[in-house]
């Protein structure tokens, strides 16, 4: 009796983790329908291209300006690739020049002729979004998560490129590669609905309450 409760148990669980997931998906699908689809910049449209034919070819998925609630604010992620091996969290950087990087250095410098800008490093950038996917998807191991940056242009590092940094051409073979636990496909799913459903709607308004909070809160952007 004792063994068949079990398997009823499991059984019920099971079951009630699908409906879950298929409400949970079926919301975020249909917000999505409504969503204004802000401007993306190249380097971030051509990510999105490479992994959309990733996707095609595999299980992946990918979600694109996802904006979630952190903290007291808000973050803006510009890629979340979901495979049943790992979860990377994308950010784009578009740059031209010679680039003079560092993994623990709070600005990177990028050098065109004698013009030299210094901008935020997108690793530290990244750690903000990895830990809010990660608060959100709490229900799998924070190790099957993992932030990345893909820097598109023809930018030349004149440094050592840092660990977890790639060009856009090395990403589709990183993707291919990544093992970072194995996620079941049906909570694979789940972590689809909740990104969906948690992520806030696309519009001006968004990008604008958001940018007002990181210049009242850093005087940056992330």
């Amino acid at each position: 009796m004792e063994l068949l409760l079990t398997k009823e148990n499991a059984f019920i669980a099971l079951t009630t983790l699908s409906v879950i997931v298929l409400i949970s998906y079926g919301i975020g699908y249909f917000k999505g329908k409504k969503r204004k689809k802000r401007e993306e910049n190249v380097g971030e449209a051509a990510v999105r291209k490479l992994l959309t034919n990733f996707c095609r070819k595999t299980t992946a998925h990918l979600l694109n300006d996802i904006t979630l609630k952190y903290g007291d604010g808000t973050t803006q992620i510009d890629h979340i690739l979901l495979t049943q091996n790992g979860i990377l969290v994308i950010e784009t950087k578009h740059y031209s020049g010679w680039l003079f990087v560092n993994q623990m250095q709070r600005k990177w410098t990028q050098v065109i002729y004698k013009s030299k800008t210094r901008f935020q490093n997108p690793i530290l950038q990244n750690k903000k979004h990895v830990s809010a996917v990660r608060s959100l998807l709490d229900f799998i191991p924070e190790e099957q998560v993992k932030g990345l940056v893909v820097f598109t242009g023809d930018a030349e590092f004149k440094t050592e490129i840092p660990d977890n940094v790639l060009k856009l051409q090395q990403l589709e073979a990183y993707a291919d590669s990544i093992r970072l636990g194995s996620i079941a496909e049906n909570m694979l799913q789940y972590c689809i609905g909740c990104l969906e459903y948690k992520r806030l709607e696309i519009t001006g308004r968004t990008d604008i309450e958001h940018q007002k909070y990181l210049e009242e809160k850093f005087g940056t952007v992330d």
